[in-house]
């Protein structure tokens, strides 16, 4: 082995290895029961962040380790189409040569981003593969290669002629950047401040008039009405009149709806049917005209009489001052408000009246709801239940068209000569009229609609597949909360409808990742964290570890980088303990040779190993994964490392060295194997020096049998520690020689003891059955062990004493303090009863403590 760890070297080879040795694959465990993990698609313009970093390395872990119990696992890669982003790369690097997609044409155009796709879509997932996630490469999926493309017709069609979908026109939110519609949940809000614009709009025929509130001064131009609450006593007398809309001249009624809130405004409303959602539901109830007064653009149309070609900003300030020379404006007051933007341009949306398609999502909520009532399906942590049904409960129809070309094509055509609508899985030549005049419906299909489909669709559906049969419902799902509403959500309703069930029973849910002041990681921030410049740092396996004891289910992470070279340390640590360790081992193998009748040092770490184990895979199993790998870490560390390579030192050196050897060797081959789902090169790496028997990718999971743990183990532990902290405090060397009696009435000491302790303590104990005559002596307290520790020629017996004296004062001040506390009635009545309990057991400890050192103080004479 080389004498230091190189993170680099050690992660340059393995990948192909694994890949190439078929592991990744379900049938690697032809006969195990299937379990499996479909990526969430990144997108395909997109490169690795710290998001996917996290999100993965727990699929890993959890992929990984069902492999090695004998499941055949699978784990399913892929990208998404991600219609408007990637539409926008491929525009942007258009534009560079001056060129726009409407020079090109559609088809030309949509020729350009596959060309692109072949070029730079690969990225992605080459990062991927850089950090070592173990995807089935063999059955990679796009969103847009032929069998996705032929599920989303399939299911388009099918809800199509089940009345679930439709078209109609109706208020949408509109991106002007991107000219294409955006469903409620692509919308992204952020609180902003802007003004509250008051507007009189006087009575028609007759004195007076009525003062409406906006936060959008330039949609009044399309107003059609004003509306108040039927109850509100203010506007009673006028509900019926009419007023004259200023600027413009058009005579609109007065409506009484009991959508408007009295309490907004003045409590009187302006009514724009075809840019407002709540308006354009009270214009339905009351027969109302909607004027579209803005474009595709966000510029003012005709409608807009003098303002016609204005954009909305510069409308916005010149109906303002307009409607101050004509004496309409009553005032502006500035006001906070939600404002949305578009979540790709991050442009403010426009609410706009459009014809659009739909999925009718009234009878597809029902039975996703009661999916994870009944407990079919459940979130981990389940509170995210309430957000799911709460948003669920108050869902809106779901726009999916959009106006752009990269997606899939809307499978709708028109025929010319009949007005005949036909949805068609393939392409239709002719009407049922026999024309053949036929013109495909121009929009493509929101990106979630086909990753909606992601769970089965990957697996062959339409057509029965093998994987299909085997392989839905997938295991579980793994995301972050963000998504829970775009994807998780219509996965669910997508899945019970067209497959019968669930697409998993689990969802698994983790946080962001944040950075260390606890903001959002981003780019525009300037405190975004690349992993794959911390992987050429540290490397892929630190990264992964550092995340995963980060990953509390449900918990956003507050990312530092220190985590990561902690990580990178212990890698080191455990590849210097294979170090040491592998010039005794012969033979180790993949699985089993546990010791029959092992020494206590040995029994010792062979019970700790299965009760850690145990207690590792029941954390794993309910899904906490900092909880669990933190269990096994601390273990490594300080149990492994600390102290059973320092005690197997000693059997190593002496005559017969076997069983410790052995007892060495599947101790370290059981952590590779715990360790290898999180850090996989350098376990498989350091497999290949320990065991040399395949592969650890494709091995099996440990199972170490149960060993009763020697009973003078602790005792003798307590010991040493107690002698190693004298030294420290009295600052002597840690070979500096002490004269120990100790005193074991009962007869716990193990023949062992004598080896262990000048191994691992630099003495060799006198044997007693009580304590040494004279003075000059501290005590080491270890259950029913004693070891008295000569002062003379070591300390200051005087200024021991002092000292200790001092620490008795300050000790029985903290004592008679709780004790205090704890004799109050109003405290012990009146405080929580965890706060009384904590206040119990610092008195007892600090009593104990002052047991202790008022001993030491006798022992000193």
């Amino acid at each position: 082995m080389e004498a230091a760890y190189d993170p680099q070297q050690v992660e340059a080879h393995w990948y192909d290895r694994w890949e190439s040795a078929g592991v990744f694959r379900p049938e690697h465990n032809p006969d195990g029961a299937p379990f499996t993990i479909v990526i969430p698609p990144p997108n395909v313009t997109g490169s690795l962040h710290m998001g996917h970093a996290l999100d993965l390395a727990i699929q890993d872990l959890l992929i990984r380790r069902k492999r090695m119990q004998g499941y055949a696992a699978l784990w399913v890669p892929g990208t998404d189409h991600a219609g408007i982003a990637t539409q926008n790369v491929v525009e942007r690097e258009l534009a560079v040569e001056g060129i726009s997609r409407h020079d090109l044409g559609r088809e030309a155009f949509i020729e350009q981003v596959w060309q692109w796709k072949a070029r730079s879509g690969g990225r992605i997932t080459e990062q991927i593969r850089r950090l070592g996630y173990s995807c089935d490469w063999s059955r990679e999926r796009f969103t847009m290669d032929e069998g996705l493309s032929l599920a989303v017709r399939t299911v388009f069609v099918q809800l199509y002629e089940e009345g679930l979908v439709y078209r109609g026109n109706r208020i949408i939110n509109w991106c002007p950047r991107c000219h294409t519609a955006l469903s409620d949940i692509e919308v992204e809000h952020e609180d902003e401040t802007g003004e509250m614009v008051r507007i009189r709009y006087p009575f028609t025929g007759g004195e007076g008039g009525i003062e409406v509130a906006t936060t959008r001064a330039e949609t009044m131009l399309g107003d059609t009405a004003v509306a108040v609450h039927p109850d509100d006593e203010r506007y009673r007398d006028v509900v019926g009149r009419t007023v004259t809309l200023p600027l413009v001249g058009r005579e609109i009624p007065i409506v009484a709806d009991e959508a408007v809130d009295p309490g907004f405004g003045t409590g009187a409303v302006k009514v724009t049917p075809a840019h407002d959602p709540n308006d354009f539901e009270i214009a339905e109830r009351h027969g109302l005209e909607a004027i579209t007064m803005l474009d595709e653009h966000a510029v003012v149309t005709a409608a807009g009489g003098r303002f016609e070609g204005m954009d909305r900003y510069r409308a916005r300030e010149a109906v303002k001052a307009a409607l101050a020379d004509g004496g309409f404006l009553v005032g502006i007051e500035e006001h906070a408000h939600s404002v949305g933007h578009c979540y790709r341009c991050k442009t403010v949306i426009e609410p706009y009246l459009s014809d659009q398609w739909f999925v009718k999502v009234g009878p597809l909520v029902g039975p996703a709801i009661e999916a994870v009532r009944s407990g079919e399906m459940r979130f981990i942590p389940d509170r995210w239940a309430n957000n799911y049904y709460h948003w669920m409960e108050n869902l809106r129809d779901w726009t999916i068209s959009r106006q752009i070309w990269w997606g899939h094509r809307i499978p709708v055509w028109t025929c010319a000569d009949c007005g005949e609508v036909i949805a068609a899985v393939e392409d239709p030549t002719a009407c049922p009229c026999g024309s053949t005049d036929l013109t495909q419906d121009p929009d493509v299909l929101d990106t979630w609609f086909s990753s909606a489909l992601w769970p089965f669709s990957t697996l062959g559906w339409p057509e029965q597949t093998k994987d299909l049969e085997r392989h839905y419902p997938n295991s579980v799902m793994v995301t972050g909360y963000d998504i829970i509403y775009f994807w998780v959500a219509r996965m669910i309703k997508m899945g019970i409808h067209f497959m019968g069930g669930v697409p998993y029973p689990d969802v698994v849910i983790h946080g962001l990742i944040r950075a260390d002041d606890g903001r959002k990681m981003s780019k525009s921030l300037g405190n975004a964290a690349d992993p794959l410049d911390l992987v050429a740092e540290h490397g892929a396996d630190a990264l992964r570890l550092a995340l995963i004891q980060a990953a509390s289910p449900g918990q956003d992470v507050s990312f530092k980088e220190e985590s990561v070279d902690a990580a990178r340390r212990f890698g080191n640590k455990l590849w210097n303990a294979v170090r040491f360790a592998a010039p005794h081992l012969r033979g180790v193998p993949a699985s089993g040779g546990y010791p029959e009748h092992p020494a206590p040092e040995n029994r010792w770490i062979l019970s700790r190993l299965h009760d850690v184990m145990a207690q590792f895979d029941g954390m794993l199993d309910e899904y906490r994964f900092s909880d669990a790998y933190g269990l096994l870490y601390s273990f490594t560390w300080s149990e492994v490392f600390d102290w059973y390579i320092e005690l197997a030192k000693a059997p190593l050196r002496g005559d017969d060295p076997a069983e410790t050897a052995a007892t060495l060797g599947v101790v370290i081959r059981d952590l590779l194997k715990a360790f290898h789902p999180v850090i996989p090169y350098l376990t498989e790496e350091l497999w290949a020096e320990v065991v040399g028997d395949g592969l650890l990718a494709g091995g099996t999971w440990p199972e170490p049998p149960a060993y009763r743990a020697p009973d003078d183990f602790e005792d003798f532990r307590d010991l040493v520690v107690g002698i190693r902290r004298f030294r420290a405090e009295h600052g002597l060397a840690p070979r500096h020689e002490l004269d120990v009696t100790l005193v074991d009435p009962d007869g716990v000491a193990g023949e062992w003891w004598g080896p262990q302790f000048a191994a691992l303590a630099s003495v060799s104990p006198k044997p007693a059955t009580g304590p040494p005559q004279g003075d000059g002596f501290t005590r080491v307290v270890a259950g029913r062990v004693e070891a008295y520790i000569a002062m003379a020629g070591l300390v200051d017996i005087d200024a021991e004493r002092a000292k200790l004296q001092k620490a008795v004062d300050e000790t029985a001040g903290l004592v008679a303090g709780s004790r205090q506390k704890l004799a109050n009635p109003q405290f012990v009545e009146r405080a929580p009863a965890a706060v009384v309990e904590k206040e119990r057991a610092k008195a007892a400890e600090l009593s104990e403590r002052l047991a202790k050192l008022a001993a030491q103080i006798e022992d000193l004479g």
